[in-house]
């Protein structure tokens, strides 16, 4: 009975003693720091804490002793000197990767985004889409036009197989005048990011519409370390400035202005013309009760001529040279204002609600001339493409820990696009309208609602979820005699499943199975009656995170992707075309290396086997579809004020057509930059394609009839990548 007793009181007075540590870590700027580790010396618990800086520490008493750590950031030991409301600040120090620890984590290849940002800033707007591993963009109308985007051997054309988000407010428009998915990300200041998000595949549930090869999110910061005015100059008449002003920095509240204007003749025989302004503003707050509020305007304007895509046979025979034009009439001009409004409600410890709600207007007018005198011997084939659009969206996801084991998660939302006099039109020198070829209203809404559920056990985290996407289209022929207004519902159902094995801080296994799907254009969806509209993916990965030595880090994955049959609407003819299932499959490398404490070296390398599945062998090849990509560079961080990098990205041949008959010739062009930093200024260098190789940013497979031709005649026609191009940088910050 004593020995009972004794038992007892010995139980109850750890009871007494050892409670629940809630506490709060930020950094020296009052930002809160996620996925810190803090671990109980006596105790020996530990704990993470969340994206609000917030963590809940088991078995800990009073004067305990606490280690917090975090990558970046320099180790702190301090004792509990309070239970209810600790706060820890941890100091921001030199980036070593024998620091960075793989974790269980299902979007661990955020991991390797936050180790490119922290070693290779970016400096332009292309610049943020190339820090997705694997990811190729190219440019082929004057900087002002969205990129053509290859993934996993897809040519995602503008965005149609990629989910493009900056701060949870989507980029891709559908049923856009000029492709589906069009994704111009130019509104975004690179140097407003703070956090890049991405991951291939469809094997998220709160990602949904254009998710087929992958998804990309962009964050914004809340607070800047620091107010700053660059100026950029340099070849081409070109000039770009950008100031960045804090307005406000307290503990618990931030607010910012940034400001970028960009011009540039450009490279071209013919001058681009181009200019580009961006404004963005952020307003961030931390409630008392430990709500958070982030509240942003911005607003873009850009407008531009181009020298278009020019057909081999010109430039081989003297008519024009690698950088000529046939038509320097085409380009355009588009502008984007956006009102952006996040907010996460803290229920209690374990349970939060973020919600996002956006509005965005949206103007874009387009000209091109892609076939020349194919079809209008006497005026030429140049077309306008049109658009006013208003979207408004919201999404709620409410996250709940229930225990130690289990992450519950539910989310819902909405989308609507109003696009107004969707056009497409034959014109002259861009001021005559020809012929209306299309014009109509479109209006397209997207009600969704997703699940997913975590459970982890020692080294094992399995991840369920499912979505449904609602889709109802709209579509008022304004070409039609009389009044049509057709209207197609549409469902669809995306369950994923994910696997991961952390067998200690240094190896990670994981299989990722889902479905995904990208929407097709009002257009079509009306034109085929709503039906095989909403065409799934489905696709596996299956791989390993590995740190073989402290300083490296190696994630390589094999996958598969099956795309079911669809329909593409030519947004540059007005028709429909079916392009049948597909399938990819290929292999995924990528690595990173600290050689020193300056010294970093990255690859990603990217294998890529895609066919077409219901035509003949030696036919079934997809046009313009990547088979080899890869991209490598030394990248010095901090050297005595000195930081740069020398980067070379290589994509290899890839068919043109079907039958691989005509071959899109790759390239392989490698860049420069240093800058070099005293107190508060810096000076630094940029050079694009430090060798001058001639080479072909985009190329298609096209039939074109040039003015003084009888015949057609269908060659390869590209648009040229940028020669030698050095840019100087000086920078103020305070």
């Amino acid at each position: 009975m004593k020995q009972f007793l004794f038992l007892f009181f010995c139980l109850f007075s750890f009871a007494l003693h050892a409670q629940s540590l809630k506490g709060y870590i930020a950094d020296e700027k009052g930002k809160p720091l996620n996925d810190a580790l803090i671990r109980n010396l006596m105790s020996k618990t530990h704990a993470h804490s969340d994206n609000k800086g917030t963590f809940i520490l088991e078995n800990t008493s009073l004067n305990d002793s606490l280690e917090i750590s975090k990558q970046g950031f320099i180790t702190l030991k301090i004792k509990a000197e309070k239970l209810d409301s600790f706060s820890a600040v941890l100091i921001e120090k030199a980036f070593l990767l024998e620091e960075v620890k793989i974790s269980n984590n299902l979007k661990y290849l955020n991991t390797i985004s936050k180790i490119d940002l922290e070693i290779q800033p970016v400096s332009n707007s292309q610049d943020l889409l190339r820090k997705v591993p694997g990811l190729f963009i190219g440019q082929h109308a004057g900087g002002g036009k969205a990129e053509q985007i290859f993934l996993r051997g897809f040519d995602c054309d503008h965005g149609t197989d990629i989910n493009i988000t900056v701060d949870g407010m989507p980029v891709n428009m559908v049923s856009h005048a000029h492709g589906q998915g069009y994704s111009d990300l130019h509104f975004v200041i690179p140097e407003t990011v703070d956090n890049i998000d991405f991951d291939k595949g469809a094997y998220f549930a709160d990602k949904g519409d254009f998710t087929t090869a992958g998804y990309v999110s962009f964050n914004t910061k809340n607070a800047l370390q620091n107010s700053s005015i660059s100026f950029e100059g340099g070849q081409f008449d070109t000039f770009r400035t950008v100031a960045m002003f804090n307005l406000l920095n307290k503990e618990n509240q931030s607010a910012y202005f940034a400001g970028e204007y960009m011009m540039t003749n450009g490279y071209f025989d013919a001058p681009q013309n181009f200019s580009r302004i961006n404004l963005f503003g952020k307003y961030s707050a931390k409630m008392e009760n430990g709500d958070r509020l982030a509240v942003s305007v911005s607003h873009f304007k850009s407008q531009w001529d181009a020298s278009g895509q020019i057909p081999d046979r010109a430039v081989n025979d003297g008519t024009i040279s690698h950088y000529g034009a046939i038509d320097s009439n085409e380009g355009g001009n588009t502008d984007r204002t956006n009102f952006n409004l996040q907010y996460e409600a803290k229920i209690d410890e374990n349970t939060h609600i973020k919600s996002t709600a956006y509005l965005s207007r949206y103007d874009f007018e387009l000209y091109s001339n892609f076939t020349f005198f194919l079809n209008d011997l006497l005026n030429g084939d140049q077309i306008k493409q049109k658009e006013n659009r208003s979207i408004i969206g919201f999404q709620s996801e409410y996250d709940q820990k229930i225990n130690e084991k289990w992450r519950f998660k539910l989310g819902a939302g909405l989308r609507n696009d109003n696009n107004k006099d969707v056009e497409l039109s034959h014109t002259l020198n861009r001021k005559t309208v020809l012929e209306y070829l299309s014009l109509g209203n479109v209006n397209q809404t997207n009600l969704f609602s997703y699940a997913s559920l975590d459970f982890r056990s020692r080294k094992w985290l399995i991840n369920s979820g499912l979505r449904l996407d609602y889709f109802k289209f709209g579509y008022e022929d304004q070409l039609a005699v009389a009044y049509s207004n057709q209207t197609q519902t549409k469902a669809i159902v995306s369950p994923k499943l994910n696997f991961l094995y952390t067998q200690d801080d240094k190896l990670q296994y994981f299989l990722k199975l889902g479905k995904g799907f990208h929407s097709n254009d009002t257009r079509v969806v009306v034109a085929q009656k709503g039906e095989k509209i909403l065409p799934e993916t489905y696709g596996a990965d299956l791989g390993i995170n590995w740190k073989p030595f402290p300083r490296m880090i190696i994630n390589s994955a094999i996958w598969y992707l099956y795309l079911a049959q669809e329909f593409v609407y030519v947004g540059d003819e007005a028709v429909v075309e079916p392009s049948g299932k597909t399938e990819r499959k290929g292999f995924d490398f990528g690595i990173r290396y600290q050689l020193a404490s300056w010294l970093f070296w990255n690859t990603d390398y990217t294998y890529t086997h895609a066919r077409a599945i219901d035509e003949p062998k030696g036919n079934d090849y997809l046009p313009l579809s990547p088979k080899n990509t890869l991209m490598s560079g030394l990248s010095v961080k901090d050297l005595k004020g000195f930081s740069g990098s020398l980067r070379t990205r290589f994509l290899g041949d890839r068919p043109a057509n079907e039958d691989n008959s005509v071959v899109a010739k790759g390239y392989c062009i490698t860049d420069f930059s240093v800058n070099y930093q005293i107190r508060k200024v810096s000076i630094g260098v940029n050079i694009d394609n430090i060798f001058n190789t001639k080479w072909k940013e985009t190329q298609f497979l096209t039939e074109s009839r040039l003015a003084y031709e009888i015949d057609p005649v269908e060659e390869i026609h590209f648009t040229a990548g940028t020669p030698f191009n050095a840019r100087l940088i000086l920078k103020y910050a305070w």
